[in-house]
């Protein structure tokens, strides 16, 4: 190839975007406990953790979910640890009879991490913020209330939970 030929994109490379992740020997052993304890829950549920409001609307949402709403059947996953860590986050995910990630917006960041490491993976993707009613030009959570962010968190969940 002479200076002035151009490289062609691998069908990969166009597809796409390759990381460098730096791997790690640290474990969290409470994590492991956690991911043992609640290995038996049917669904696992995973959710954009952005820092924007329809970010913190969909990670509640989980919480809500998760930790309140239907604890006996779901298992809360930690999307970091997930995609992160071949370990016992990772494989919540890949052993659950359902996976459900709630995403804060079209972009879909969760579940194309997840699946980035979990090739196989077959989610069902709830874009969250399609749930609720809000003023879709407002970005920031201190954009909105606490109370508000809370309300349109239980309406979301409410009809997740009617489906799950």
């Amino acid at each position: 190839m002479d200076c002035c030929e151009k490289k062609n994109e691998t069908d990969v490379e166009k597809e796409y975007e390759m990381i460098r992740l730096a791997k790690t020997k640290k474990v969290c052993p409470m994590c492991e406990d956690y991911s043992r304890q609640q290995a038996s829950k049917l669904v696992a549920v995973v959710s954009c953790e952005g820092a924007c409001l329809r970010g913190e609307i969909s990670r509640q949402t989980a919480n809500l979910i998760c930790y309140f709403l239907a604890k006996d059947k779901t298992v809360r996953i930690c999307l970091g640890g997930a995609f992160t860590k071949n370990t016992g986050q990772r494989n919540l995910v890949r052993n659950a009879p359902k996976v459900l990630i709630l995403e804060g917006c079209f972009i879909n960041c969760a579940s194309r991490m997840l699946q980035g490491v979990i090739t196989d993976l077959k989610p069902e993707v709830v874009i969250v913020d399609r749930l609720y009613k809000f003023d879709t030009k407002l970005f920031g959570i201190d954009e909105m209330s606490h109370e508000e962010i809370m309300q349109h968190s239980k309406t979301a969940a409410d009809k997740i939970i009617a489906e799950l």
